[in-house]
């Protein structure tokens, strides 16, 4: 018996074909008689909340990133109804999820280092500061002398 087929991502990170599952629904957009006839829009769902191949920091960040594609319970559903196929549409689904757990998967960004401005820019800032203020004053009414 064949292990199940999965899709790597990284070196760590992969999704089992057992926590895939698509369903066809009927599309919508253009494509006449054919939109009305046969299903081929995907619903595509993954159960990232207990899928075997995220860790646990990537299974977060994927619901995260997955906004309002992720249900309460943890499942990301994509729909995909680009196509007038089943096939790429289906293909179509997948590169998508593919893409968002490879987002998740990358480590994040290095913190952010604080600067302070220099002395100089300080000075140029407060002197700039100060002219506008001069200005503004100078535009008030003339008090009787």
């Amino acid at each position: 018996m064949n292990a199940p087929t999965r899709i790597d991502i990284a070196a760590d990170v992969f999704i089992h074909e057992d926590d895939l599952a698509e369903q066809f629904i009927r599309s919508s957009g253009p494509g006449g008689q054919n939109v009305n006839k046969v299903a081929t829009a995907v619903q595509l769902r993954f159960d990232a909340a207990n899928a075997r191949g995220l860790p646990e920091r990537v299974r977060d960040r994927v619901i995260a990133l997955a906004g309002q594609r992720a249900t309460k319970d943890g499942v990301i559903v994509i729909e995909a109804d680009r196509f007038r196929t089943q096939e790429r549409n289906r293909a179509d689904a997948r590169e998508r999820l593919t893409a968002l757990v490879a987002k998740a998967a990358e480590p994040p960004p290095p913190p952010r280092k604080k600067t302070r401005p220099s002395k100089g820019a300080v000075e140029r800032r407060l002197k700039s500061k100060a002219g506008r203020s001069t200005v503004k004053k100078l535009r008030g009414k003339i008090g009787e002398d």
